[in-house]
């Protein structure tokens, strides 16, 4: 906040004349104070636009900036606003590009923003990329510009390698958080662990689960040896569980462990047949969170037992458990709160986590095979017991290879505070198995009932009507996902003039053309992004959305690296989304901005 000088105390000659502060002044000051304590970024957006003073007051006291697409904005003009940030946040590519649907080479370069930000903010303390060509050029200009840069988070990134790494520990020095998450690292052959400086450090949190080569194990035990603030430490699946027993007798203060592979080494037998499992976990008496277990021998989850009642998180997602072996864990689980978990435990499984995991917010089940015609290994069953054993459950991510309208419709009623529903029926229009309806009244009753939904996943057989109810009832949906749905243009219609607060649109392998979007333009600028994949898009007409909607960005792009000509060709990807800056210039080849 601004402060007013004043004179006080004896003074020679005249004495001073005070001049009061002027009233816009006096305002702004105390706006400004009032303004540090909006923390939620709708508020602080909101609160810009009441008027110009309110503008500047905002930009003055933002200290967090999100970028949620980095090509809405560019780094010059982010700068220039806000003066005085602390907090990176920025994601690059659209989350379909976890799926595979983005071509390689697609962009989402953070280069010219961590060179604007040294220029900027030199005092920078934190920075997360998401879904970013993150280069080892990238991680070494971060490493040198920012002195002061305490925690740097990577999710779903690539390009980058061991050297970056080696450049981050041992350059950075006030690090505290080094978190690699679902990232691609290549293996320069680079020991990145043992760029740690060898006094003691600030370090807090370590995950590497995402990097698939041998890391100089020693050297890691030597790390945690002189880390005495560590609290979360997720390992990848080349520690072994005799190894995370070396890790956990030097750290028993761990409130977060990622456990690796959770199988013994080759020399497990006789040399480590004595260790006490369960009393190293019992010794870390703070642990909450436990995830890993990939590559999992069962006969070692009694161990983790002493843990199970003071866990709120555990992630079963890489562990092929059966139902047998999951109850056996979770009925000590009663605190649990996220779970995530394989569908090999099947429905079976999941009437265990229902009847013990009462205070349960966010499940996710995940398919081990996902292919369509898979037979799968989780139903309705499942979904229905959760539903009424899990009243207090947000968010839900289910796969599954079949499902009926009246276990979807039960899950609403039962668990009416849902923010999140993604309900993915693999294979394409599958109906309610049962009655061989479509699947309209259970994603009907899910939009009625769950009246606070924010994000909706919709699959299976759907007709227009499923997406004339989202459009009637689902006024809070900000993101809606959709694959292999519709029966015609309608289906979009109701949703984009029904929804006001939808502000990311994902849409694949649907009947979907160019009426719907030509219709439907003045609510395409209210939204964030519009994916469409595979639907009946032609380039004449996203042509024509380019020309009459000057402020968005419209790219596509078909079959990888082809080039589009024809202006009657169906485009096989449009990305359309918000943008100050306009057309980007590093698309590749194969992205044709119109």
């Amino acid at each position: 906040m601004r402060e007013n000088t004043r004179l006080d105390g004896p003074t020679i000659g005249p004495a001073p004349v005070y001049t009061p502060p002027c009233p816009d002044q006096v305002l702004e000051n105390v706006l400004e104070n009032v303004l540090h304590f909006l923390t939620c970024r709708k508020d602080r957006n909101s609160a810009s636009l009441v008027c110009k003073s309110w503008y500047r007051a905002e930009a003055l006291t933002r200290s967090d900036l999100f970028i949620g697409n980095c090509y809405a904005v560019g780094p010059a003009r982010a700068t220039e606003r806000f003066r005085r940030v602390k907090s990176v946040v920025m994601k690059g590519k659209p989350r379909f590009a976890d799926f595979g649907l983005i071509p390689p080479n697609w962009g989402a370069f953070p280069t010219p923003w961590i060179s604007a930000f040294a220029q900027a903010y030199p005092w920078l303390q934190k920075i997360h990329l998401k879904r970013m060509t993150v280069t080892d050029y990238d991680l070494q200009h971060i490493s040198l510009s920012f002195p002061s840069l305490n925690d740097l988070t990577l999710v779903c990134c690539e390009a980058f390698g061991t050297s970056g790494l080696s450049f981050l520990a041992s350059n950075c020095r006030q690090l505290r958080v080094l978190d690699l998450f679902e990232d691609e690292v290549n293996d320069d052959e680079v020991d990145w662990i043992c760029s740690f400086p060898e006094t003691e450090n600030n370090l807090e949190s370590l995950s590497f689960e995402c990097i698939d080569f041998p890391i100089n194990f020693n050297a890691l035990e030597k790390l945690l040896a002189r880390s005495p603030n560590l609290k979360r430490l997720r390992v990848n699946r080349f520690v072994t569980i005799d190894q995370l027993y070396r890790l956990m007798v030097r750290a028993p203060q761990l409130t977060h462990l990622g456990t690796g592979s959770f199988t013994p080494s080759e020399i497990w037998i006789p040399a480590h047949q004595d260790l006490d499992f369960g009393a190293a976990f019992a010794a870390c008496k703070s642990l909450v969170c436990l995830s890993g277990f990939r590559e999992i021998a069962p006969v070692f989850l009694p161990s983790i037992y002493p843990v199970c009642a003071n866990l709120t998180s555990l992630n079963f997602s890489y562990a092929n458990l059966n139902a047998e072996e999951l109850s056996s864990v979770i009925c000590h689980c009663h605190n649990l709160q996220t779970f995530w978990v394989l569908d090999t435990v099947g429905d079976e499984g999941l009437r265990a986590v229902a009847s013990t995991c009462k205070d349960l917010q966010e499940l996710r089940v995940f398919p081990i095979d996902a292919r369509e015609d898979s037979e799968g290994f989780v139903s309705e069953v499942g979904l229905l017991a959760i539903s009424e054993g899990c009243k207090k459950l947000r968010s839900i991510l289910y796969f599954c290879q079949r499902m009926t309208n009246s276990a979807v419709i039960a899950m609403s009623k039962n668990c009416p505070e849902l923010l999140v529903f993604r309900l993915c029926i693999m294979g394409r229009h599958r109906p309610d198995h049962i009655t061989n309806e479509p699947m309209d009244e259970g994603f009907g009753a899910i939009v009625m009932n769950c009246k606070k939904l924010t994000r909706l996943a919709v699959s299976g057989l759907l007709t227009d009507k499923a997406f004339e109810y989202i459009g009637q009832y689902g006024k809070l949906v900000r993101t809606l996902s959709v694959a292999f749905a519709g029966d015609s243009d309608m289906a979009l219609k109701y949703v984009l003039e029904g929804c006001p607060n939808l502000l990311k649109l994902e849409v694949r392998d649907s009947p979907f053309g160019d009426s719907v979007l030509r219709s439907s333009l003045p609510h395409l600028y209210n939204m964030r992004f519009l994916w469409m994949s595979a639907c009946r898009l032609t380039l004449s007409a996203c042509r024509q959305f380019a020309k009459e909607m000057p402020h968005l960005v419209v790219e596509v792009f078909t079959n990888g690296m082809e080039e589009v000509n024809d202006k009657d060709e169906f485009v096989d990807t449009l990305y359309m989304y918000r943008s100050l800056e306009g057309p980007r210039t590093d698309a590749p080849e194969y992205v044709k901005i119109l």
